[in-house]
């Protein structure tokens, strides 16, 4: 648990809401946050819930101030993603936990270690600290945005015992 780890707003928000946050610590120890990413997740069009938490942050996430890029080739990022991937960089850190398809791109490309929110999910799942059905169950029942070929994976590997 000593890698360092940077979430964007995302994966934070669907982990919250299927009520799996505390996977976090677990499987990675403390998490990074920009202060971009603080701010979303208090902002007034956040559920209630996820605000009153973040309002009231646990131990093990690390809020930072960190200087967004302006680098045209993240511009057409949101200003979450544009920190986080900053922040990352700065930090060096060993994982960027982000679901944006075109953030994640972004961050492979500047040589980041990449997972979003159903890599998270199998990282617990592997480590016997959730029900990997419950929990997409859950996840389907947000606004999550998955491609269905991930999902099958997901569970298949988890059907064969893999």
């Amino acid at each position: 648990m000593s890698s360092v780890v940077v979430a964007d707003t995302g994966p934070v928000h669907y982990l919250y809401l299927i009520g799996e946050i505390e996977i976090l610590p677990v499987v990675f120890g403390e998490i990074h946050i920009p202060r971009e990413v603080y701010s979303e997740l208090c902002h007034a069009g956040a559920p209630n819930m996820l605000r009153t938490w973040a309002l009231n942050p646990p131990s093990w996430l690390r809020i930072q101030d960190v200087s967004v890029s302006m680098d045209p080739s993240i511009m057409a990022l949101d200003v979450g993603e544009r920190a986080s991937i900053a922040l990352a960089e700065s930090i060096h850190a060993d994982l960027l936990l982000v679901d944006d398809r075109k953030a994640v791109r972004a961050a492979i490309a500047r040589g980041l270690g990449v997972t979003g929110t159903l890599g998270i999910l199998r990282l617990a799942a592997q480590k016997g600290r959730i029900d990997i059905r419950q929990a997409v169950g859950l996840l389907k029942k947000t606004n999550f945005r998955y491609r269905q070929e991930m999902l099958d994976d997901l569970l298949e590997r988890f059907r064969s015992g893999q």
